[in-house]
């Protein structure tokens, strides 16, 4: 294992965090720095320790095999988590560092699920970097790290396809590097987008930043304890609406749109299915609210369906109403979209909707070959065959993910905090997925302040393991990662 490069990247990754909270001690120094210090310090620490492991380690070799890979990305976000969650401890907003851990890996993998029953009055600052860990997490940190740092050298695909979601890495020039920055300024047009039609509905820049960052990096932080519904307007839900599909599509799609290869993008069958699957659920859900106190007209009806359909299944977890006071029916909606995710190469979590689709061609052939054993059927997606490998990891990657949400769930459950099912394994099915908001007391109006401290770090292994898609995170878990 070539240590050194490893340790090298790691240092890197450091400082590019400590860069990155520059932006909310400047918000904390404009709005009167009470917790400005908590950011100071933060970032001496980081450079302390990133700074020796850039400048000092040299690998002879910038060979960065597949177990480097892995091993880079899950070591890295644990250590982004660590010290992502000390401004929480120091500005005094999160005293207790389990949960200030919690927090912080809530935003970096964009769950957006929270400890926090006193939202509003805390440090503008603090609130910023909560928020703008939605950004990093979005994309990614190694790809922002690449992005910023190309000359890392060696494979850099394998940082990359262990970071990104979905079965396959898309590349959108030769270099991971070049693809990392293209990525990045897609990615901060449209945050800029969202951000400039926020500021024509009506909020500050401030609030107009905090919704847009979790709106991007579909992660769901708000400085309001009654998230989007806080500001009741039409005009605000519906531009978070229209943002929240468009950061649940793949990136590399709106790449071909603006190279002229829009044809090619509109014709991409995940995209089909993605926009397909919104619709119909949006609909469903219009009607199945439609006779409660939350629906009222059909238009009302429609306003709260379609925003929390594209919340949860874009994963971001922003909330207009209590929908978990909805009907059993509507109930079951959402937790279909919890699963599904949306499109990968895109910021949001799930299982992602290529991976729904391949299943269930891979199940429709199974039942073909019942009447048809002797016919040759191929699995095809996006107008080309799936290779059987892809189509096996599908399955396997299916597997993890529902069996790490049992467990999860009756780990949780251990704990005797919450004795009911529906909030233990709601919160189970959130973490992995990354949404936030589940049912009974983690719903959109509750918190998951209420459990032990060996549950906030089940909780956050989850959380982990559903952003990196397993793999990466339980491969630290495995012998022969750390053999040399």
């Amino acid at each position: 294992m070539n240590i050194l490069l490893l340790l090298k990247l790691i240092g890197s990754i450091l400082l590019v965090e400590g860069a990155a909270m520059l932006p909310a001690l400047v918000i904390s120094l404009l709005y009167g720095g009470s917790d400005a210090m908590a950011f100071v310090w933060t970032i001496l620490i980081l450079c302390a320790v990133g700074l020796p492991l850039r400048l000092l380690c040299k690998p002879e070799q910038n060979n960065l095999r597949a177990k480097e890979g892995f091993l880079a990305v899950a070591l890295s976000w644990v250590l982004l988590s660590i010290f992502g969650a000390l401004p929480f401890v120091f500005s005094g907003m999160i005293p207790n560092f389990i949960d200030a851990l919690f927090e912080a890996v809530s935003g970096f993998t964009t769950t957006g699920a929270s400890i926090l029953t006193q939202i509003e009055g805390n440090p503008h600052g603090v609130m910023f970097w909560r928020s703008f860990t939605h950004w990093i997490g979005g994309m990614g940190v190694l790809v922002l790290t690449l992005a910023l740092l190309p000359q890392m050298g060696g494979r850099t695909s394998h940082l990359v396809r262990a970071e990104s979601p979905g079965p396959t890495l898309s590349k959108i020039a030769p270099k991971m590097g070049d693809t990392a920055k293209i990525l990045y300024l897609v990615y901060g047009v449209l945050t800029l987008l969202n951000w400039l039609a926020l500021l024509l509905a009506g909020m500050n820049p401030y609030d107009a930043a905090i919704h847009a960052l979790g709106t991007a990096g579909t992660g769901g932080f708000s400085n309001y304890a009654a998230s989007v519904g806080h500001f009741n307007s039409v005009w605000i839900e519906a531009i978070t609406t229209f943002f929240m599909v468009v950061f649940g599509v793949n990136f590399v799609l709106y790449f071909k749109l603006v190279t002229g290869s829009w044809r090619e993008g509109l014709r991409n069958e995940e995209l089909r299915w993605y926009l397909g699957i919104y619709v119909g659920i949006t609909l469903l859900l219009t009607l199945v609210i439609l006779p409660t106190s939350d629906g009222g007209t059909f238009l009302n009806s429609l306003r709260y369906a379609s925003f929390q359909a594209a919340s949860l299944m874009s994963t971001t977890g922003y909330a207009t109403a209590d929908f978990n006071l909805w009907p059993a029916a509507a109930k079951m909606l959402l937790l279909l979209v919890m699963f599904t995710g949306s499109c990968a190469g895109s910021t949001a979590g799930g299982m992602k909707i290529c991976r729904i689709g391949m299943l269930t061609k891979q199940g429709i052939r199974e039942v073909r070959r019942t009447f048809q054993p002797r016919k040759v059927q191929v699995v095809r997606f996006e107008g080309k065959g799936v290779e059987e490998s892809v189509l096996s990891q599908v399955a396997v990657f299916a597997f993890m993910y529902i069996l790490l949400i049992l467990l999860g769930a009756m780990l949780i459950s251990l704990d005797g905090v919450h004795a009911d099912f529906e909030t233990n394994i709601t919160a189970a099915i959130t973490c992995v997925s990354n949404v936030g908001p589940g049912f009974g007391a983690v719903g959109p109006m509750g918190s998951f302040a209420g459990y032990s401290a060996y549950s906030k770090l089940i909780l956050s292994f989850l959380m982990l393991a559903g952003r990196l898609e397993i793999f990466p995170l339980l491969a630290l878990f495995h012998p022969a990662i750390w053999r040399r």
